[in-house]
């Protein structure tokens, strides 16, 4: 069990929805949490509410320098969790290039921004501890889902990546990948989604990754299944089930 007293832990897209119950969940274990997002309103009710030490810094992650400066304004910290995430339904036959821009701008370039910001002090530090915040569908692509799935595909390449290099060195990655969580995103959909979960829920199954020392968690359990073993289908097999009817 990590020793959480004491520790400073910045929190990227923490406003709302699976990140807010994050920095709850930090919070209550006595780690300081510095909160950021784009939404300085919900920053400032979410630190009032908060029962542990803790602050916030307003961020754009589309912007590298409003990133880096964010990064210098948090100081020094023992880990980073990055939360942020946008998502519109999309399919090929529809494609809008400034939201596939956007999903890609947040959910990957905004975590290699905010690890690049961070990651330099660890080094020097020989010590820290990086979070990135997956999805189920990175695994392969699906239909529906230009930009999103392709941008978190990307985030845990990445995560992988980061791991290849780390994995020798005190400085910790670790990668969660969830399924359906009820937020404004998923509110988004108008099909089925099985096994969602309540932002409470998920929030308990990331704390719980980020105590261990694993590297990778898929969940809810049952469902990573699927999206696991489709990484064995061939292309033939994979479509036919799961491409657009």
């Amino acid at each position: 069990m990590r020793d959480w007293q004491g520790k400073r832990y910045w929190l990227v897209g923490a406003s709302e929805g699976l990140g807010r119950e994050v920095a709850f969940a930090l919070s209550r274990v006595g780690a300081e949490v510095i909160v950021s997002a784009r939404s300085e309103d919900r920053l400032k009710d979410l630190v009032a509410e908060l029962p542990g030490k803790a602050s916030y810094v307003t961020l754009d992650v589309a912007d590298r320098a409003a990133v880096e400066a964010a990064a210098k304004e948090v100081g020094e910290i023992d880990g980073v969790v990055y939360l942020a995430g946008v998502y519109w339904p999309m399919k090929a036959q529809d494609w809008d290039n400034e939201k596939a821009d956007m999903m890609g701008e947040v959910n990957f370039l905004g975590a290699s921004r905010v690890v690049g910001a961070v990651i330099k002090d660890m080094v020097a530090k020989n010590k820290g501890h990086i979070v990135l915040v997956g999805s189920l569908s990175g695994f392969r692509g699906l239909p529906g889902a230009i930009g999103y799935c392709s941008s978190k595909a990307g985030m845990m390449s990445l995560a992988e990546s980061m791991q290849a290099d780390l994995h020798r060195t005190p400085i910790e990655v670790q990668l969660i990948n969830p399924g359906f969580i009820k937020t404004r995103l998923t509110d988004k959909n108008d099909f089925n989604m099985p096994f969602i979960m309540s932002p409470e829920d998920a929030a308990k199954e990331v704390f719980d990754h980020m105590s261990s020392d694993r590297f990778k968690k898929s969940f809810p359990m049952v469902f990573s299944w699927v999206f696991r073993l489709s990484q064995f289908m061939p292309d033939w097999m994979y479509y036919r089930l799961f491409g657009a009817k």
